[in-house]
């Protein structure tokens, strides 16, 4: 969002209570995509790519604010290239510069502008920096009672950047904190080093290009419990849990990893993934790192077959996160193919009769959409106002074609073709026809027929 986008399922869980607040976070999270008015198509500029984001952050979180600067590495596509612009949310930006040198700038509806004093060359590699502060009401948490702070979609809430699915780019990452404070984020820790006001400065990289929206960061008083199972360590933090209780809690998420490794058939992209276990509500995938509520831990204590959004938020780091939508408007190839991974997941761990209760839930949450006179395409005309039945087609509707799909293909066609579309887009984006030729190519089906009746509805 984030939003995952952080991005939870409106399924049934265990009980009502559980139901009725995914449904109220669902809820928060169209809201919160309504306000930040994400627009439908892809926001990547046509006239520049950005390469490369170096970011230097220090929350404030007593405070509930933020100070930061960001030098974003541009590349023209464009001969004469004399202005660039960035989703800004609500920051206050102090000062651009390019090689020292100020340059004008004007912010407008959530976006910072920046006319260039020297325009670039088709091709050419310019660098911008950025100076800003604010105190973000959406994108970033602050609990100062608990000491903690960590992001939620959207990324542009807290740090400047180009906002949308597409923009892919890698990442060098400073957060300062107090002494005393335990930081996660994305990519591998490369250095700390003390400053003199008693706090430190943790840098990391992230060498894989991600989507902005999975920028990410998260801090508090944490103790890490770290297991290196193969060639992933695996890192769970917390403050409320012993050591025992996070094992018991996460004693599934290797086998979950090596799982989606097989039926992808790409290893996981980075060296460690990291669960945080963290304060208020908070079900984020990020790059290489995922929080969760305090509230899942308990219910996994409580009964360790209630691993699905552990399973759920873990899938992304392969769709979602590796294999990303274009743009929202076809944001079900994200949540909808994780909301299906994670009951083939629970189809591994627990049984064929597990899987089939999973893909039951959907349905009948589908059907219900339906039957309200509210089904769409799952290739949506327009994604900037999303209702609660919009989310509810992307995620549990999707995932229910999904395993549509999976019976009208066979086992041996239907993971081919997962294994190969997702072997040929990792790192990439993609729009639902890349995913309907991947799986025609391994099955030599025509599934026109199929994707017209429940993708985009015109069969029907």
């Amino acid at each position: 969002m984030v939003p995952a986008i952080g991005h939870l399922s409106n399924k049934t869980k265990s009980s009502l209570l559980e139901r009725a607040a995914l449904c109220l976070v669902l809820l928060f999270l169209c809201i919160a995509l309504t306000w930040l008015n994400i627009r439908a198509q892809s926001l990547v500029p046509a006239s520049f790519d950005v390469a490369h984001y170096n970011a230097q952050i220090e929350p404030d979180i007593a405070a509930k604010t933020l100070k930061g600067k960001v030098r974003i590495q541009v590349v023209s596509r464009s001969n004469k290239l004399s202005s660039v612009g960035f989703d800004s949310g609500e920051l206050s930006i102090e000062a651009v510069r390019e090689n020292g040198a100020l340059q004008k700038f004007v912010t407008h509806e959530h976006r910072l502008n920046i006319t260039l004093s020297r325009p670039a060359k088709l091709g050419q590699t310019r660098e911008i920096e950025i100076d800003y502060h604010g105190a973000p009401r959406r994108g970033i948490r602050f609990l100062p009672d608990r000491h903690q702070v960590y992001t939620v979609f959207s990324t542009s809430q807290w740090m400047v950047c180009v906002d949308a699915p597409d923009d892919k780019a890698t990442l060098s990452f400073t957060l300062v904190l107090p002494a005393g404070s335990t930081p996660i984020a994305n990519g591998y820790l490369v250095s700390q080093r003390e400053l003199p006001d008693k706090k430190i400065a943790y840098r990391w990289e992230q060498k894989n290009p991600i989507p902005t929206y999975v920028f990410g960061f998260a801090a508090g008083p944490f103790h890490t419990l770290a297991e290196k199972k193969g060639r992933v360590e695996f890192r769970y933090v917390t403050t409320q849990f012993s050591e025992d209780e996070l094992r018991r809690i996460f004693h599934d998420t290797a086998d979950m990893l090596e799982f989606y490794e097989d039926r992808s058939g790409v290893r996981y992209a980075d060296p460690a993934y990291t669960q945080v276990l963290a304060a208020g509500t908070v079900e984020q995938e990020m790059s290489s790192f995922t929080a969760l509520s305090e509230s899942y831990g308990k219910q996994v204590l409580a009964n360790d077959h209630e691993i699905w959004l552990g399973a759920h938020e873990l899938s992304h780091q392969w769709w979602g996160n590796m294999v990303t939508c274009r743009d929202w408007n076809h944001f079900w190839l994200n949540e909808g193919m994780a909301n299906f991974m994670t009951a083939a997941y629970l189809e591994h761990r627990f049984g064929r009769a597990a899987y089939l209760r999973e893909i039951e839930s959907y349905r009948t949450s589908y059907e219900k959409v339906r039957a309200a006179g509210k089904d769409k395409s799952l290739v949506f005309q327009d994604w900037l106002h999303p209702s609660a039945q919009d989310r509810t087609l992307v995620y549990d509707k999707g995932a229910y074609v999904i395993h549509l799909l999976r019976e009208e293909l066979g086992e041996q066609a239907f993971w081919s073709g997962i294994r190969s579309y997702t072997r040929a887009y990792f790192g990439k984006s993609v729009v639902t026809r890349d995913f309907q030729v991947a799986m025609e190519r391994a099955s030599g089906k025509n599934l026109n027929p199929f994707f017209s009746k429940w993708v985009y509805l015109t069969g029907q």
